[in-house]
């Protein structure tokens, strides 16, 4: 563990398949460092700050994920990054993989992770989900985990997608049994997408994983 900026940070290696991935993550939810109140000015509170850099179970669902996932002529955002350990096995896999999220530590950690991995760096982009005109160009697939943690997201994170979905578009979400994923399923139908839903096999995880996959077609 070391010492960065008055937070405190860890090393971790999470095996996904056959990869290794090399993370730097917070060393716990305890931390925070908000230097000249950046986070706070973005409406990040000290208890929502440190959620970035914690590796989470629903994260490693999607990344276990991608490593099958077939990538050919697809552009894939990953919304909501985080770490972004979905984007990490992507990136390695030579997907056309981009990152986005609203936190402002999560450019720099990103960047230090992708290079740690791969020698190719991953696109990232900051943008919050209230933003009404897109900031890059559209993707044929959009991916994210554990974005639905509260019922107000279902209407930001529904009009996010739909600004940077192309016509024909897959979604992939995973959604931990959080109770918001049918109002946002249907939601989404206001925008022409059908959905199913599927329960994941976890057997990597130290213990069942209660939410499902969120399946999204246009």
């Amino acid at each position: 563990m070391s010492q960065e900026n008055n937070y405190r940070v860890k090393y971790q290696t999470i095996e996904i398949g056959t990869l290794d991935i090399h993370l730097k993550t917070l060393k716990d939810k305890q931390q925070f460092f908000d230097k000249d109140d950046i986070a706070q000015k973005l409406g990040i509170s000290s208890a929502q700050w440190p959620i970035f850099g914690i590796l989470w179970e629903a994260g490693e669902v999607l990344a276990n994920l991608m490593l099958t996932y077939e990538i050919e002529g697809k552009r894939i955002l990953e919304l909501g990054c985080g770490l972004a350990l979905a984007s990490m096995v992507l990136n390695l896999r030579g997907a056309n993989i981009t990152a986005t999220d609203y936190h402002p530590e999560v450019a720099s950690f990103l960047k230090y992770n992708s290079l740690l991995n791969s020698k190719k760096n991953i696109p990232y982009f900051q943008a919050s989900w209230d933003d009404k005109v897109s900031i890059v160009e559209k993707f044929d697939v959009i991916i994210g985990s554990d974005v639905l943690y509260e019922r107000t997201h279902v209407n930001l994170l529904s009009s996010f997608i739909e600004l940077y979905a192309n016509k024909k578009c897959e979604i992939i979400i995973i959604d931990p049994a959080r109770g918001n994923h049918n109002a946002f399923c249907r939601k989404m139908d206001t925008f022409g997408f059908s959905s199913r839903n599927e329960k994941p096999i976890t057997d990597y995880l130290p213990k069942a994983f209660k939410g499902k996959v969120l399946y999204l077609n246009r």
